[in-house]
């Protein structure tokens, strides 16, 4: 990692990134020569073919795509780590040839495209080349939107969006700026496809394919030996891998598989089996309500996995939105229009949720999803049932909604909507997806059921609820065109993948003596080491605005039997200082400490003192160097001195690379004085903040929290009421917790983060 998350004011986290150690000589040494390029699958695609002098000293190539003048999305930017080039046969090490596959760039455009060498030592350099790329024939006029309302603005999370169908080159990438970058190579339609693992996974019939980025298509799956005669709809991200939506010989529409990135499968759900053992259980008849093939009484259309709850949201267009416990299936809660049929039945009827006074159910909804603070998000088509008896409300109009779900009250209250005026009708399509926090993606497809020729509109709405951009499409006849749109984020995809995980943690706070140290702790779970770089950090402080900074910080390490097993007081003392300063971690202060440790899965704390008993603030830091390892971090905490003003307690951690990750963060106070902690803090209050400063989540007393009982079905109940936890879903990036004391009270408190993933 080269970043530092550093938090250093009371809201807004600051980041610090430190240039590679200037002393290293492999980027001199090493000769990479450009001998040009050949085209790819596609025009969006080209093969850089290079030489370099020496493979064995390279640790990877990235490269980035000049955007065209007056483009407000992110550069489009890629990096691949040797080992993967070497492991896909893009480079023999042998000859030093290289082949560089180049993806998202402009069709018919003679595109900049930047690459950076990257050696072991942490030396790099750099290489401009031009790229000029055919046209592109787009039947579907990705390339060519109408223009409702061009991107207006940076202050948008993402800058790509994956759209589906219409032609055979499904699916497709744009851009925020509404330009094609990208499309499938399989040769057919389909609308049913995801992005997941760096590549895109489509499903033709009962087959999967996968299509990497650079082109290569293969199958990976064919289900029509475990019963599966056609996969439809979406494919959706599960607990491992990605959650099919088949019809079986048996039943239409209403099974579920997961499988993994190989196509392995993982999982199955069938509800039509767990819908009438539920009935059978509660004194019903399931023949008056479950129907075997070619009987659509499900339709199944999209599918989210919750881990807060490890379960299954499983939206039924015909029906409801239905939550099944992920290992056994059993029912959890049920939310949906009550005047349908399935309200009919008691056996169904007892998980019902209440919806609050003002709240509209959804009805004949696509694309559930989990928001970020654990809100359930969906596309309301306003469309009533067109099996079921009675068919319940009918709308006319279509519209995203998010609801808030009180489990304990079994109330559902709808908090945000998105209706243009009641404008849009979108009766069998339709999507909406949230990015970072607010930021959302909303689809109206197939608007008022042109059976001709059906138009789309995709919109991006930021944080502040402001429509960024707002596109529209014709289909050709017979087509759906935009089908259930999802962004995607290449500003800097890495090869291999890097998964969904909490990576690293800062916190700033006063370190004294005595039990008002700073006192960080981790849990490294798996079956590998993890390599990590600790960091004490207090003179360097001052350069972002701390006064009376840690004059002279000392680190110790020390293992789950509290054997110390690491120490440092000024970093270049320690044994690995060359390997701390090729990582770009080297501390900016020579009497600030650092080491570099390669650690079995265990518990570990670190401790920050000042040398000769000083006193002042302080920094410590954990990164994470192999987040590619069979090893994560499971857990990151640090207790410290919660004061007022500046000195309250400061924590960031980074969810990274890509994905998201959901994580449960504490604070914890008056817990703390039964474990002999002196001078606790009486009432903490916890509040996480993103990269830009701005409040996503705040809690005072930890069982007030709309999912205290998601909190609690996963073991983390803080242990007195007056202690703070959250339970959020967040996507990759930085993000600040902060520990405050009600009414300004004073203590010792710890913030801790653990990663659901």
């Amino acid at each position: 990692m080269k970043i530092l998350f550093a938090s250093t004011g009371i809201v807004t986290g600051i980041f610090i990134a430190f240039a590679p150690f200037a002393a290293s000589n492999q980027a001199d040494d090493t000769t990479v020569r450009i001998n040009g390029y050949t085209p790819g699958a596609t025009p969006f695609i080209s093969k850089m073919s290079l030489t370099a002098s020496s493979t064995t000293v390279l640790k990877s190539i990235q490269f980035t795509i000049l955007p065209k003048p007056g483009s407000l999305s992110r550069p489009l930017s890629g990096t691949y780590a040797n080992n993967y080039l070497v492991d896909r046969g893009f480079e023999n090490p042998q000859t030093g040839e290289i082949v560089l596959p180049v993806y998202g760039l402009y069709a018919g455009y003679n595109n900049t495209v930047t690459l950076i060498y990257r050696f072991i030592d942490g030396s790099s350099k750099q290489a401009n080349f031009r790229i000029t790329t055919a046209n592109f024939d787009d039947p579907c006029g990705y390339d060519n939107p109408t223009f409702l309302e061009h991107r207006s603005s940076t202050a948008l999370s993402y800058g790509y969006v994956m759209v589906k169908g219409c032609n055979n080159f499904a699916p497709a990438i744009i851009d925020t700026d509404g330009a094609l970058r990208w499309v499938g190579t399989t040769g057919f339609s389909s609308n049913t496809a995801t992005f997941f693992d760096n590549a895109a996974y489509l499903v033709h019939g009962p087959r999967l394919f996968r299509i990497d980025l650079d082109g290569t298509f293969t199958q990976v799956g064919d289900y029509s030996g475990i019963g599966v005669t056609f996969v439809h709809h979406n494919v959706d991200l599960g607990k491992v891998g990605i959650i099919l939506e088949a019809n079986t010989t048996s039943y239409y529409e209403s099974v579920d598989v997961e499988v993994d990135a190989s196509g392995r499968v993982l999982k199955t759900w069938n509800l039509a089996d767990i819908i009438s053992a539920a009935m059978r259980a509660g004194g019903d008849d399931p023949r008056q309500f479950v129907y075997a093939t070619p009987n659509d009484w499900f339709h199944n259309n999209s599918v989210a996995y919750n881990r807060a709850d490890d379960s299954l949201i499983v939206s039924s267009r015909e029906n409801f939105l239905i939550c099944v416990d992920y290992e056994t299936g059993a029912i959890k809660w049920i939310l949906g229009d009550p005047t349908k049929k399935w309200h009919q039945f008691a056996s169904l009827r007892r998980y019902a949720l209440t919806l609050a006074p003002g709240s509209l159910p959804p009805i004949g909804q696509h694309a559930v999803s989990v928001t970020y603070d654990q809100n359930i998000l969906v596309f309301d088509n306003g469309q009533n049932s067109t099996f079921q008896e009675p068919p319940g409300e009918q709308r006319g109009y279509s519209t995203p909604r998010k609801y808030k779900l009180d489990l304990h009250a079994k109330i559902a209250t709808e908090v945000w909507n998105f209706e243009l005026g009641q404008s849009l009708n979108c009766p069998f399509c339709g999507s909406v997806y949230e990015d970072a926090p607010l930021n959302y993606l909303i689809d109206f497809t197939f608007i008022n059921g042109v059976a001709t020729g059906s138009l789309a509109q995709l919109i991006g709405v930021n944080a502040a609820d402001a429509t960024i951009f707002r596109y529209q499409y014709l289909s050709l006849p017979g087509c759906l065109v935009a089908f259930n749109s999802i962004p995607v984020h290449l500003e800097h995809t890495k090869f291999p993948t890097v998964g969904p995980q909490a990576l690293n943690l800062s916190t700033r706070g006063v370190v004294s003596s005595g039990d008002n140290i700073l006192i960080g702790g981790f849990i490294i779970r798996g079956s590998e080491r993890k390599t990590v770089v600790l960091r004490a950090l207090g003179p360097s402080l001052r350069a972002f605005g701390v006064s009376g900074v840690l004059s002279d910080p000392v680190l110790s390490v020390y293992n789950a039997s509290h054997t110390l097993i690491a120490t440092n007081d000024n970093w270049q003392s320690d044994p690995h200082n060359a390997d701390i300063q090729k990582n770009g971690l080297a501390p900016a202060n020579p009497v600030e400490s650092a080491t570099l440790q390669n650690l079995a899965p265990g518990a570990y704390t670190v401790t920050v003192r000042g040398a000769n008993s000083s006193s002042g603030t302080g920094l410590v830091e954990l990164y994470d160097l192999s987040p590619q390892s069979n090893s994560k971090l499971a857990n990151i905490s640090t207790r410290g001195s919660v004061g007022t003003g500046d000195n309250v307690l400061i924590s960031g951690f980074i969810v990274g690379e890509v994905g998201s990750a959901t994580v449960i963060v504490r604070a914890l106070g008056p817990s703390l004085g039964p474990l002999g902690v002196s001078n606790p803090l009486s009432d903490p209050v916890l509040t996480v903040y993103d990269s830009k400063g701005s409040a996503i989540a705040t809690n005072d007393n930890w069982h007030d929290n709309n999912n205290a009982i998601d909190i609690q079905r996963r073991g983390f109940s803080p242990p007195n009421p007056l202690d703070s936890a959250l339970v959020l879903h967040l996507p990759a990036g930085s993000y600040t917790a902060i520990v405050r004391g009600v009414n300004g009270a004073t203590g010792n408190a710890l913030v801790e983060v653990y990663d659901l993933d």
